[in-house]
């Protein structure tokens, strides 16, 4: 039984990790940086313990320090959260080497879906569709791949995420820069320069199935939307997903599930596809082996603790959720408050937040480290928060974020609070008339 838990994460997920613990009677100790020793977060945890300097590279980054710092804390279990080594197959293997439990998925599962090109034969084995394209070591043969998949076309990194790494292509005069582009920013970021291409469908929409599994059963709790991105990285989320006939949408659920299915996988996890706007044709993408930043919305919608549910999935209990139980009532949207000022291409705002007041009523969630005095160091995620509000429909959801967003101040950085506004207040928005590409037509209308 899982009774000390170590948090190797920080910020608003951290702080989400100690209290679903603290309900389930785990004590919760905190892994924290130089940077977030005064943090929120660090002072609810019941203990908590240095990892090292600020830079994440040698604090949250670093597996020996982390896995040092949870054996000297005695947990039995470490939580990764999302991002830093959340989905580290490697880091996995060496928690559980000292003697801990990983909550989350086995190695061989992360193994399975973290590098991309594995996911897609993954994916492929177990019967889903993906988009066309394939690995691509050198310009040479992205020339030959892109006469297979045509233009326009993404240039992916294989490891990693996050918008990283990735390129959109137009034509073939712009290939071979946009490819060597992509290798050198995969390598800087993740270590590995390999890319692959994909056939970019124009106007595509990013659909996601949140996932349960034991390793032996796996349900799916509904779908989400995260179309409105910009740069490849999400804005706006929400659930379920909109618009989607009811057929294409069933099969893409259980596609979802077919996936957790065949490579047993045990936790929480997200199966995510592009789906075609127009003719709502589906592709299987890639599968995040952890927990989603937008996982309130599901959450909201399914009145399921997805949290709690990795906890109790990794202490050994079998998944306690039957498909033919989960239900799914009104609709639920997520925004994410960076500090950026996006009226100036989103440059980064670190600094201290002077006054966080944060809207509050029914209807109304809100998952923020922050408060008044709060700080938002330049060394990570600019993330502040997440406002996410409940409605009966889609359209009263969207009505009850427009007036949490009005309600909302921050001051003392910029914020992406204003942009949020804007796209509850435009009518594609409103319409539902959303794709990847939303956000283009939003920047420049």
């Amino acid at each position: 039984m899982i009774r000390t838990l170590f948090i190797a994460n920080r910020g608003e997920i951290a702080l989400r990790i100690i209290r679903a613990a603290r309900r389930l009677g785990i004590a919760a100790v905190l892994g924290v940086s130089d940077a977030d020793r005064d943090s929120l977060p660090a002072r609810l945890a019941d203990r908590c313990v240095r990892l090292g300097p600020a830079a994440a590279a040698q604090s949250y980054l670093n597996i020996e320090r982390v896995v040092a710092a949870a054996t000297q804390s005695g947990a039995d279990a470490v939580h990764p959260g999302y991002g830093f080594l959340s989905e580290n197959a490697g880091f996995a293997r060496a928690v559980a080497a000292a003697g801990m439990i990983f909550v989350g998925p086995t190695p061989d599962s992360l193994d399975a879906v973290g590098d991309k090109l594995r996911a897609r034969a993954v994916g492929l084995a177990a019967g889903l569709p993906v988009v066309p394209g394939g690995e691509a070591a050198d310009p040479a043969q992205a020339r030959d791949r892109a006469t297979q998949t045509g233009f326009p076309l993404l240039v992916k990194a294989v490891s990693g995420g996050g918008g990283r790494g990735m390129k959109r292509v137009d034509r073939a005069a712009d290939l071979d820069r946009q490819v060597e582009m992509a290798m050198a920013e995969a390598q800087a970021a993740f270590g590995d320069p390999r890319v692959y291409l994909e056939r970019f469908i124009t106007r595509g929409r990013h659909v996601e199935v949140q996932v349960l599994g034991d390793g032996t059963r796996a349900v799916h709790l509904g779908s989400r939307d995260c179309s409105i991105q910009r740069r490849f990285q999400k804005l706006v989320e929400e659930a379920p997903a909109h618009g989607i006939p009811a057929a294409p949408h069933a099969a893409l659920l259980q596609a979802g599930v077919r996936l957790a299915e065949h490579i047993g996988y045990r936790g929480a996890g997200t199966v995510e596809f592009l789906v075609d706007a127009e003719s709502f044709d589906f592709y299987f993408l890639e599968m995040n082996a952890r927990i989603q930043v937008e996982h309130p919305v599901t959450e909201m919608v399914t009145g399921i603790d997805l949290i709690e549910q990795q906890l109790l999935i990794a202490d050994g209990q079998p998944l306690g959720i039957d498909q033919a139980h989960v239900g799914w009532h009104g609709h639920a949207i997520e925004v994410r408050i960076n500090a950026e000022d996006w009226q100036a291409d989103f440059r980064p705002s670190p600094g201290t937040v002077a006054v966080a007041r944060w809207p509050a009523g029914p209807h109304i969630r809100v998952d923020s480290h922050i408060e008044n005095g709060g700080a938002v160091p330049p060394y990570y995620d600019s993330l502040i928060g997440k406002l996410i509000v409940h409605g009966a429909d889609r359209a009263e959801a969207i009505a009850r974020m427009g007036a949490a967003l009005d309600a909302l101040e921050l001051t003392g950085v910029a914020t992406t609070a204003g942009l949020h506004r804007r796209i509850m207040a435009d009518p594609r928005f409103r319409a539902g008339a959303v794709d990847t590409r939303f956000f283009e037509g939003l920047a420049h209308g």
